[in-house]
């Protein structure tokens, strides 16, 4: 397919696989031409080809690691030398460390924050100020199910997107005056590379329906998105987690992770 379009722009932040991708997916098909962001060079090559035969739209990626700090500026100057458009803005790149706190690699700490919170607060600044220039334009940041998870073992994870959820309600208040949409997507168990395999039954989760398809997320929160949802909650299931899990007590989390062997308690190994 060789037609291009030069019309809006949609940027997603990992859009190589998961989520991300399948959202690439459902804006090209609605003929929004797409700036891929990831760290992954082999994998944009190989999605901008994929875009680009099978969506009359045209396709950039840069190729790039977001959880350096500086990275956010670096995507829009990049925008800006394309002289691009973006009317979306969709915030998706993220990283799971299953650890506790003091076995975290001092690197990798730093790496999430940035990622989680930093980086998309920026972006969000930087290409929000062009959509409050235009009037018009939709963010969207990707939390995640694990703000309502005060667990041992995510305490980097849920914490850091605690932060993007409450961030994401505070701009959508900003934002609205100038035609702005912000949504806030928080979806729960996804069948993404985010999940390692040996740890994770992908396969039976999907079945009793616990874990969902990268495509039905996207296909819900694109929808959500264009309506100028506030948060996009993907499934029944995980509406009930959001609105009980918070009412879970801290003294039966704690003797949770007290009887249980998913963590190394005690140990002295560094997760590098």
């Amino acid at each position: 397919m060789t037609e291009r379009l030069n019309g809006p722009v949609a940027l997603i932040t990992g859009g190589t696989s998961g989520i991300g991708l399948a959202m690439a997916h459902q804006l090209a098909a609605a003929k929004y031409s797409l700036l891929l962001v990831s760290n992954q060079a082999k994998e944009l090559e190989a999605v901008q080809a994929v875009m680009q035969e099978t969506y009359p739209v045209r396709c950039l990626t840069f190729c790039i690691d977001l959880a350096l700090p500086q990275s956010a500026q670096k995507v829009f100057d990049y925008s800006s030398a394309q002289n691009l458009s973006v009317e979306v803005l969709i915030n998706n790149a993220g990283f799971l460390i299953f650890s506790e706190v003091v076995q975290t690699a001092p690197k990798k700490l730093e790496a999430i924050l940035q990622l989680h919170m930093n980086t998309p607060a920026m972006m969000c600044h930087l290409f929000g100020r062009e959509m409050k220039r235009n009037k018009r334009g939709f963010i969207m940041n990707v939390s995640s199910i694990s703000t309502v998870m005060p667990y041992p073992g995510i305490s980097l994870y849920g914490p850091s997107k605690t932060f993007l959820r409450y961030f994401t309600r505070a701009l959508r208040n900003e934002m609205k005056v100038y035609g702005v949409g912000v949504t806030c997507l928080i979806p729960g168990a996804t069948n993404t590379p985010l999940y390692d395999p040996k740890r994770v039954n992908i396969s039976l989760a999907t079945r009793l329906g616990i874990m969902q398809s990268p495509d039905f997320v996207a296909r819900k929160a694109i929808r959500d998105m264009f309506c100028r949802k506030a948060e996009s909650i993907p499934g029944l299931l995980n509406k009930l987690i959001v609105a009980l899990l918070p009412l879970v007590p801290s003294w039966a989390i704690y003797l949770i992770h007290q009887k249980s062997n998913l963590l190394e308690k005690g140990s002295d190994t560094i997760l590098e």
